[in-house]
């Protein structure tokens, strides 16, 4: 892992992430394009190039969803049933806090009313993991909100076939339809829909660099929930610190992939000492060895400090997806946290445990956006609609203040419309 120099953080702080190159930009671009006029057959043939798969049909089968319960242990399913169970108390919170409502000024009626989308796509990403959480932390929130149509999509294995786990976790948080295809390419189809692909309304998901950037390319065209890239874990923390806990941590989010970023931020030469011994130790033991060690090597760093006021302001700059705070008074330190995804208060609360089942979401921004927005939630699946009546007697009292807007604004037909019913 890097050391880094926190007063030339401003100037550094754009090399810290991995950044796709514009020949990575043409490529997405390319398929994008290919699969909008060529549709399920250029679907067909960037599975084969990528996924190494010939797949004769995208969509998943009644028959196959039964086959992969009979390969699913009950322990596992009890775990899908827990961690649905969490994200649904949570989202049901937040939903009740909605509510409609009517105003009314000088005669205009206005109705501002909380309406769920009619289809979202859920993208769950595959790869070299599969993640079933995934599945329950996209679809859950939609079910809450009320969308009518739900629809995921993960590409398939060489075979064909989608994780048995990922399956069922889809049919239990209610899926209306799952589709075996991945990468750009399935955020292509999903944005212009083909013949076997349903065109949706909004794409949630997190992803790789292909996805992320395929979402961002093509979000002139389709509503997408964030920027969900590759994974990000900060890590604040001083001498109090349990130095065990913070390199669990370091290489439980390094293992999901070789372009995630993981750091450490402190203010003791100590613990910096500490954990990069204990990594030292473990990196060739433990498994995914390979993808730790190039997510660290590549992307990871640790910021050395003198105060904890520069932890706090470099971790605010940075606003990474999960940010952890291990430190003296990890309460006092997190309220001073205002830019991250998910803030991880105390030495008992893991990144890792809230991937799955401590009640929150884990599909969160990265790339900085934890600065503007926080975690997918029911809210990403509802449109607040406004619904407004005007009289003519309104209209009488507005028609002054409408001529000088009109008048100031060069728009004179504007005025005349209103003029016209008067």
């Amino acid at each position: 892992m890097r050391i880094i120099d926190v007063q030339n953080m401003d100037s550094i702080q754009g090399s810290l992430r991995p950044t796709p190159s514009r020949g990575l930009k043409k490529k997405v671009i390319s398929i994008i394009l290919d699969v909008r006029r060529r549709k399920d057959k250029a679907l067909r043939d960037y599975e084969r190039r990528f996924n190494n798969v010939n797949l004769k049909s995208f969509r998943v089968t009644q028959a196959e969803i039964r086959t992969a319960y009979k390969r699913v242990s009950r322990d596992k399913i009890e775990a899908i049933n827990l961690a649905k169970k969490r994200l649904e108390r949570s989202e049901n919170v937040i939903k009740k806090q909605l509510r409609n409502v009517s105003i009314s000024t000088d005669g205009i009626k206005m109705d501002k009313i909380f309406s769920p989308l009619d289809s979202v796509a859920c993208y769950i990403p595959g790869g070299k993991a599969r993640y079933p959480s995934t599945v329950i932390m996209s679809v859950i929130p939609a079910k809450v909100a009320g969308v009518k149509k739900i629809v995921a999509v993960s590409p398939a294995d060489q075979k064909g076939k989608i994780d048995p786990l990922t399956l069922v976790a889809a049919d239990i948080c209610g899926v209306n339809e799952f589709y075996k295809i991945g990468g750009a390419q399935a955020i292509a189809a999903l944005a212009y829909g083909t013949q076997s692909i349903p065109k949706v309304d909004k794409i949630v998901g997190p992803g790789g660099m292909f996805v992320t950037l395929a979402k961002f390319l093509l979000s002139d065209i389709i509503s997408i929930d964030m920027i969900a890239g590759p994974t990000e874990l900060a890590i604040v923390a001083d001498l109090s610190a349990d130095p065990n806990y913070v390199a669990a941590d370091l290489i439980s989010q390094a293992e999901h992939s070789a372009d995630t970023m993981c750091c450490l931020i402190t203010n003791s030469e100590l613990l910096k000492n500490q954990v990069i011994k204990l990594l030292k130790q473990r990196i060739n033991l433990i498994s995914r060895s390979d993808i730790v060690k190039e997510s660290l090597q590549n992307n990871g760093f640790i910021a050395i400090c003198k105060t904890e006021a520069q932890m706090i302001d470099i971790s605010n700059k940075l606003a990474p997806e999960h940010l952890e705070v291990m430190t003296r008074d990890s309460q006092k330190t997190a309220k001073k946290i205002n830019s991250a995804g998910l803030v991880l208060v105390g030495s008992n609360t893991p990144s890792s445990a809230s991937d799955y089942l401590l009640g929150s979401n884990h599909i969160l921004p990265t790339n900085g956006f934890g600065k503007t927005r926080g975690s997918l939630g029911v809210l990403d699946y509802l449109k607040l609609q406004t619904r407004i009546e005007s009289s003519k007697i309104s209209l009488e009292k507005i028609s002054k203040y409408m001529k000088a807007f009109t008048d100031a604004e060069g728009l004179p037909n504007h005025y005349e419309a209103v003029r016209s019913r008067l």
